[in-house]
């Protein structure tokens, strides 16, 4: 696999919710919003298209507004109830919409949700990148085999800035100052 191209890829938010993200750790909670937010808002600048989703939004409510407040305007979560985004089908038909091969990953659950729609993903053929500063789970053990495992599996497990530099390429790139000022603000 090679770098990340904004030309080529997608950015899915996996399954944000409240009550999902309410059971992680405060701090890796707090991380993982960041990074989330953080790629975002490089997206939106850099024009990498977005999709979200949400698992079973009746019992685990919506996207969290810290979140929902950096998502394309009009845009609308996919709901689903399958693990795997990869095998829901409004998901599916989004994906295939703009032929773009490859998909970075944030969200959660790392174990669950993230894993099986990475190897989902990279079973249809797309090359995916999983920020693992930008994903967790309830147990800091969850998260860390989840990240074993697909590394094992031939996903690229990386980071968030990794990926936005990927993206720009080059200290040139006419976005470079207003996606630099976004990593000083996060700090």
């Amino acid at each position: 696999m090679g770098l990340c191209n904004a030309a080529d890829s997608r950015l899915v938010v996996v399954d944000v919710q409240e009550r999902l993200l309410a059971v992680i750790a405060p701090p890796v909670a707090q991380a993982l919003v960041q990074g989330c937010v953080l790629l975002l808002e490089a997206a939106a600048i850099l024009k990498v298209p977005v999709l979200c989703t949400e698992q079973y939004p009746q019992g685990l409510g919506a996207t969290v507004a810290a979140i929902a407040a950096h998502l394309p305007k009009g845009m609308t979560p996919i709901d689903k109830t399958c693990f795997s985004s990869a095998a829901a089908p409004a998901f599916r038909q989004a994906i295939e919409a703009d032929g773009r091969g490859q998909v970075v990953l944030a969200g959660i659950e790392s174990h669950v949700c993230i894993l099986q729609t990475a190897l989902g993903l990279a079973e249809q053929g797309r090359e995916v990148f999983v920020t693992e500063d930008a994903t967790g789970a309830r147990r800091a053990a969850h998260h860390r085999n989840a990240m074993e495992r697909l590394r094992r599996d031939g996903i690229v497990v990386t980071n968030a800035e990794s990926v936005i530099f990927e993206w720009l390429r080059d200290a040139r790139h006419a976005q470079f100052k207003a996606v630099s000022a976004l990593l000083k603000r996060q700090g």
